[in-house]
């Protein structure tokens, strides 16, 4: 198989998959190795960006995917009669940064940092496919975990969690999660930089 029709035979597959694809489970079903999908894959990306159409191929936490193109989303919206979501809350958008910045985290320990109930948004986000369950904690009570979603990378323009940006210095302190979004006092790292 020429690489023209492996790239044709990878377009298919991805408009027919719809999700994000692992490139090894397309070198699988093609038989050729995973570098040479990765290299075809950008060509095609390259091939989309270059004519600029409707579609383009996105990465998304290391898997693939075919996509409409941003400015045409309400277009899409219309022909398919779907109606645009309610924005999300600010208690929504400060439940998502903590599942994001933590990786994993359970509702209490959400709650344990905004200090409120937090079962409204973490539901809202659920349902939304923004955050999802990734298991249970072995502790008593077996509490859920909480993570992000590929759609959530999606919707943000991420490829991975890695490409968050960077939280600012007065939240960030090593030896404690819980303290990522307080700061009780503000005034303690410029003591400390002092002191050294």
């Amino acid at each position: 198989m020429n690489s023209n029709n492996v790239m044709a035979s990878l377009e298919a597959m991805l408009f027919a998959a719809g999700d994000p694809v692992d490139p090894a489970k397309l070198a699988e079903v093609l038989d050729i190795d995973v570098e040479n999908v990765i290299k075809i894959l950008g060509h095609l990306e390259a091939m989309y960006d270059e004519r600029g159409g409707g579609l383009r191929l996105i990465r998304v936490d290391g898997k693939y995917q075919l996509c409409t193109r941003e400015e045409y989303s309400d277009d899409v919206r219309s022909l398919l009669e779907i109606k645009k979501n309610t924005p999300l809350s600010q208690a929504a958008f400060e439940v998502l940064a903590i599942v994001a910045y933590n990786k994993t985290v359970t509702r209490s320990f959400i709650e344990q940092i905004r200090g409120v109930d937090c079962s409204g948004p973490v539901s809202s986000l659920v349902q939304k496919g923004l955050i999802e369950e990734k298991g249970r904690l072995d502790l008593p009570g077996r509490p859920l975990v909480y993570g992000t979603t590929d759609r959530f990378l999606r919707c943000f323009s991420l490829n991975s969690l890695e490409d968050l940006p960077d939280l600012p210095e007065e939240e960030k302190k090593d030896d404690s999660q819980t303290s990522l979004f307080e700061d009780d006092n503000p005034d303690n790292d410029t003591e400390k930089k002092e002191d050294e």
